[in-house]
């Protein structure tokens, strides 16, 4: 005995070509793949047992799914979102619990801890836990910061900005520092070789042999670095660098080096030099304000890939590694991509400032 009729499923070309490429897609649930095949192969003539037999499911299943397409269409083969269990703290027991822990701290410690806050506010250890991933709260966990004091705050910023964002025409942006004491240590152990399912293996404990300090200069039009080695970092070794500098690049361009306040940056003899250097040009960081300078990014990829993870038996070889590092940087070197404008920057010390003054009581 056939269906009647009115219940035989009649697909339009738009129905059929949604239920095809739902049948072809390999990211739709497979829930929702099945119910398509279903509505399809009911559409072709087949009976339920058939169908029942050649997907695996039982035929009250694809009565469900027929009936709920030829109720509401494609639509209704998405099914329906289901009550579920009733929530167990509603908005104001979690705003409760967020402004407490947001807004004061406990009686004893710095900071709130997930037992702390459920214990204070009664609600489970898992859903405090919950909440608190949720919402991104974090009271375990610190920043650091300093706020400049420089009272040319607001002029550097927009000076330095502007050299990253607009460069002047036939010159060169370079930026400028020194990487100090960096050490030779040397693990008392092999390193114990990555595998699968642990990392690296480092002793705790080391032998010292000595110091270096990096000069290095970070060309933010090409990204790449320009260093020199040496044992010490007085205003003699700046300026050895800076004659470096002068010796690589063109003389037909003029040198903006972006430096911190550091003493030999300052140093007479160095001013000296650069009264006698003219298409030298220094701009100044504010003072704690040595993120502006890009090099301080560029040291930060030195220490992680180079230095931080390696065993160095002498200074000597500390420095062939560092320079085998800048050969090889240089070949592949990208400039960081700076994107913030100075305008910017002054709106987030602004509001961390405001914060702050929000806070003192």
């Amino acid at each position: 005995m056939g269906r009647p009729r009115d219940r035989e499923i009649v697909l339009s070309e738009t129905d059929r070509q949604s239920l095809m490429e739902c049948v072809r897609s390999r990211s739709a649930p497979h829930g929702l793949v099945r119910r398509a095949q279903i509505v399809l192969a009911s559409a072709s003539g087949r009976s339920n047992t058939e169908i029942a037999g050649e997907l695996r499911i039982s035929v009250p299943c694809v009565c469900l799914w027929r009936n709920r397409f030829l109720a509401q269409g494609v639509v209704g083969l998405y099914g329906e979102q289901r009550p579920g269990r009733p929530r167990s703290h509603d908005d104001e027991a979690v705003a409760a619990l967020l402004n407490k822990v947001l807004q004061s701290r406990p009686a004893s410690g710095t900071h709130w801890t997930v037992r702390g806050a459920a214990a204070a506010t009664g609600i489970a250890k898992s859903s405090v836990q919950r909440y608190f991933r949720l919402f991104g709260v974090q009271p375990h966990r610190t920043r650091s910061f300093k706020l400049s004091t420089d009272p040319l705050f607001v002029e550097k910023v927009r000076d330095i900005v502007g050299l990253y964002l607009n460069p002047p025409d036939h010159a060169v942006v370079l930026c400028v520092d020194e990487k100090s004491k960096i050490q030779a240590l040397e693990r008392t152990q092999p390193v114990l070789p990555m595998g699968l399912g642990y990392a690296d293996g480092l002793t705790h404990d080391y032998k010292r042999h000595g110091t270096t300090t990096l000069f290095a200069a970070l060309d933010i039009a090409n990204g790449q670095v320009m260093t020199q080695c040496k044992a010490r970092h007085r205003h003699q070794e700046f300026l050895g660098f800076l004659k470096q500098i002068d010796a690589n690049v063109p003389h037909g361009l003029d040198v903006h080096l972006v430096v911190d306040n550091y003493g030999p940056h300052k140093h007479p003899k160095t001013r000296a030099w650069l009264a006698r250097h003219c298409r030298f040009h220094l701009h100044f960081t504010p003072t704690y304000a040595s993120w502006l300078n890009q090099i301080e990014r560029w040291f930060g990829v030195l220490s992680q890939r180079e230095i931080r993870r390696g065993s160095f038996a002498s200074t000597r070889q500390l420095i062939a590694r560092i320079d085998a590092f800048v050969t090889n940087y240089n070949s592949t070197a990208h400039p960081f991509i700076w994107t913030a404008t100075a305008d910017e920057i002054l709106r987030k010390v602004a509001a961390i400032c405001k914060v702050i003054n929000g806070t003192r009581h």
